[in-house]
């Protein structure tokens, strides 16, 4: 085989990669290199650029160290009966262009995974390396997230987890039988005692010694994880129900939601055609409720009954519309709680309406300025000055979100 250049390997790899969604870069702690010692910063504004909470954008560098793997998962285009161009960084390829990227301000930061090669030990130990070089040689200061591989030796995880920022650890499939049917190489449990192992070491970290003194920062923006959608038969309460067993077991920071892509060669056990990209922004939004609006699942999957989100319209509007009889709500008198389960309503835009309340009477205007989406809300809230009438109940109200339907062709 030819030596490839290192421009012909990034080609190879940054595109292997970005079948990998949970690159997000937020809540790690501030770290910058304004005192003059060092190189680089982990905040910031910005090739992948990730969003944190704020709106910030944040441009990492997305790779992997290699698309060979031993491993036969059938839905990965990297497996190893997948007949795809192969490529390998080495450690100090990384590195430099790590730094070299940096310096051009092209980056602000390292996403880091890789395929499996000759062992999970070996592999995880060069990626290790890599943090390590970055860290300690380079005295690289910005974001780092390392996608660690659940079967190596729990040393090396926590060595990772003491250079980078966010470790990862993907649960693959939605149900332990998915993943043993599509990725029989896998072990579900070792991934879960993984994750396990990440939680207990990041807590323990946060204790302090009987002199005061606090142990290192172990990954202090957390771990992630990623499913998979649509590549095996799970509907969205499946999905949705692994995440929340998730986020309350190993206190995740973000589970990530990446629709199945059709790959040649693969599995006839496959489906030949992509989800609905629909889908993955429904499981986002729900997810979000979930963890921010008070709502639990059977609240949200509930609404239809095959146990999959309505494509056309968003999970809190679906649900609102399937509970009319709780609205209108008064924005002057509501509780907070329901004032979240108003459609168009966000976090911010709900305390703003808390805490203006309390100095004046709100008005229809007053809510237009918060931030609210005052089209979704208009049909579920009162006012001063505003009632919806006879909107809430009126029939057409789930067709006036809805896409309009549009004409099939043969071409």
């Amino acid at each position: 085989m030819s030596r490839l250049s290192l421009v012909s390997k990034l080609a190879i790899l940054s595109d292997a990669a970005k079948y990998d969604a949970s690159c997000a870069s937020s809540g790690s702690t501030k770290r910058d290199s304004l005192d003059g010692k060092g190189l680089g910063s982990n905040e910031g504004s910005g090739i992948c650029h990730a969003y944190a909470p704020d709106g910030r954008c944040i441009s990492l560098l997305k790779i992997l160290m290699t698309n060979f793997c031993i491993y036969d998962c059938s839905y990965c285009v990297n497996r190893v009966s997948s007949n795809v161009p192969r490529a390998r960084f080495s450690v100090d390829e990384v590195v430099d262009l790590t730094i070299n990227f940096y310096r051009r301000n092209y980056i602000e930061g390292l996403f880091l995974s890789s395929g499996i090669i000759q062992s999970p030990d070996r592999t995880m130990s060069d990626m290790v390396r890599i943090a390590r070089k970055l860290r300690h040689e380079e005295n690289f200061r910005g974001y780092i997230h390392l996608k660690t591989i659940p079967d190596a030796a729990p040393e090396l995880i926590e060595e990772a987890g003491l250079l980078a920022d966010r470790l990862s650890i993907n649960v693959e499939l939605p149900t332990d039988v998915s993943v043993k049917n599509f990725a029989p190489e896998k072990n579900p449990a070792q991934i879960r005692k993984a994750m396990a192992n990440v939680r207990m070491r990041k807590e323990v970290a946060k204790d302090k010694s009987h002199t005061g003194k606090r142990p290192p920062r172990f990954a202090p923006a957390g771990q992630s994880t990623q499913v998979i959608v649509g590549a095996d038969a799970s509907n969205d309460a499946a999905v949705l129900s692994q995440s929340t067993r998730l986020y309350s077991s190993y206190k995740l920071k973000r589970v990530y939601y990446s629709a199945f892509s059709p790959i040649p060669d693969s599995s006839s056990k496959l489906p030949l055609i992509r989800p609905p990209l629909q889908r993955e922004h429904r499981l986002y939004q729900a997810d979000w409720l979930l963890r921010f609006y008070g709502f639990d699942l059977n609240e949200i999957t509930g609404v239809t009954p095959d146990g999959n989100l309505d494509l056309d319209i968003d999970p809190k509007l679906a649900w609102a519309l399937q509970h009319r009889g709780l609205f209108p709500l008064d924005v002057n008198t509501a509780s907070k709680d329901m004032l979240l389960r108003v459609p168009g309503f966000g976090v911010k835009s709900v305390q703003r309406i808390l805490s203006t309340r309390r100095h004046r009477t709100l008005r229809y205007e007053d809510l237009a300025c918060m931030g609210g989406s005052m089209k979704k809300a208009r049909a579920f809230i009162t006012a001063l000055g505003w009632t919806p009438g006879r909107l809430t109940d009126s029939a057409d109200l789930r067709a006036r979100f809805a896409p309009a339907p549009q004409q099939l062709t043969l071409l």
